[in-house]
């Protein structure tokens, strides 16, 4: 029974860690490796079974020693995907290699789904069916008798009123103007509609006229769907990584599709979270990937350029008038001012839209209220000390520094 009991352990202990698997996998095979595709590498998928399970070990830990002894798989590999050396994992034990081919192997069963027979949903179907005729037979006796109610109720009080001798006849009523004439004859009346009138129209013309050029709450749709909620939510992508002008420019600028294949290059799948309500599937979203490689000319197959490029027309949501000056660089580094503070959460937006209204009001209420960072900036400290002097405060506004004149944003 000992003996039993030990090898039963023993193959217990040998059994496959499907999680830990996917863990090394993911860790340190993910980035050139996916399973059903190829990429930088071959696709993993069922690798166990085109190769026996001792090269496996010896390739995993050190492709190079295998390639320089002329084994043919060895040099077969490395020939095909462009005489790229794959990254030898030493620390690898025969467990770890075993638990990612196991990972790599593994398919999930096919959910099961219930399906009801013709009888069963007929019975469903009837039992709602009558249900909902139930209610409305209900409101409709309910509606009736309302309706006897108030017949009874107006002959009750005809009868009482006819035994107490009260006279129901309605008057006759004397000739009236119409209220029209009533009206046009009360000059005061008059001459106060017409204030009011003028005053209303006025108002409302002017708050149309100062939302000209307000674009508040702007959302286009642009051509290749772009989730902020994704890339700065959920993967924490910093703005200057995509939008990397706004350090030293004017502009933000619109990343260059380049910048978007460093990372979708090995990204073909979406495989995050779901808002299937309002349509956002794992297949959406791969399917935007498929637009983003047509646009860039990538051969998802051989991991390739085509050069058969397409241009992508982005939509774009913020724009100021072309009299406004307005830098980046000078806020975004200088006055170290984060991107939400104008743009809003960008990282909890599906879709980009304009947070803010862009106007000149609220530029110059920023202004007033943000104080001027000087702290390792000789230039400001100085201008700091002397301009405290001055107001008699601690700190400074950028309004305080010049930034209400007006050739500070228009030229």
């Amino acid at each position: 029974m000992l003996i039993f009991a030990f090898f039963s352990q023993s193959l217990l202990a040998q059994e496959p860690d499907l999680d830990l698997g996917k863990k090394l996998f993911n860790a340190n095979c993910a980035a050139c490796h996916k399973l059903n595709k190829k990429s930088i590498g071959p696709a993993l998928k069922g690798v166990s079974a085109k190769y026996d399970k001792e090269w496996l070990y010896s390739w995993i830990k050190n492709s190079s020693a295998m390639i320089k002894s002329g084994d043919d798989q060895a040099v077969a590999i490395w020939e095909e995907y462009n005489k790229s050396v794959m990254t030898g994992f030493p620390q690898f034990s025969s467990v770890d290699i075993d638990n990612i081919i196991a990972y790599t192997d593994y398919t999930p069963p096919a959910p099961v789904v219930s399906v009801l027979d013709s009888g069963q949903l007929a019975n469903s179907n009837s039992g709602s069916t009558i249900s909902n005729e139930i209610i409305l037979g209900a409101l409709v006796v309910v509606f009736l008798l309302l309706i006897v109610m108030l017949i009874l109720v107006r002959r009750t009080l005809i009868r009482i009123a006819f035994a107490s001798g009260v006279d129901i006849t309605p008057p006759i009523k004397e000739k009236r103007l119409p209220i029209w004439k009533t009206f046009v004859n009360n000059q005061f009346i008059v001459f106060v509609t017409v204030v009011l009138l003028l005053l209303s129209s006025a108002y409302y013309v002017y708050g149309f006229l100062m939302q000209v050029g307000v674009d508040q709450g702007y959302m286009p749709v642009q051509p290749i769907h772009y989730s902020h909620k994704i890339h700065a939510g959920a993967n924490q992508i910093e703005c200057k990584y995509c939008h990397s002008s706004a350090r030293v420019s004017k502009h933000s600028g619109i990343p260059a599709l380049n910048v978007c294949m460093n990372c979708h290059q090995n990204i073909s799948d979406y495989n995050g979270e779901e808002d299937i309500e309002n349509g956002y599937t794992k297949e959406f979203y791969t399917n935007e990937i498929k637009k983003l490689y047509a646009a860039v000319g990538w051969d998802e197959e051989n991991q390739v350029y085509t050069g058969n490029t397409e241009p992508v027309k982005w939509i774009r949501i913020h724009n100021l008038p072309d009299f406004v000056y307005f830098n980046h660089a000078q806020h975004v580094m200088v006055g170290e001012v984060k991107c939400q503070t104008c743009h809003g959460p960008v990282e909890e937006m599906e879709i980009m839209y304009q947070y803010s209204p862009l106007t000149m009001g609220w530029c110059i209420n920023c202004h007033r209220e943000t104080n001027v960072k000087v702290k390792d900036n000789e230039y400001y400290t100085k201008i700091h000390e002397e301009l405290s002097k001055k107001y008699g405060v601690e700190k400074l506004t950028v309004a305080e520094m010049g930034g209400l004149e007006c050739g500070k944003c228009h030229y």
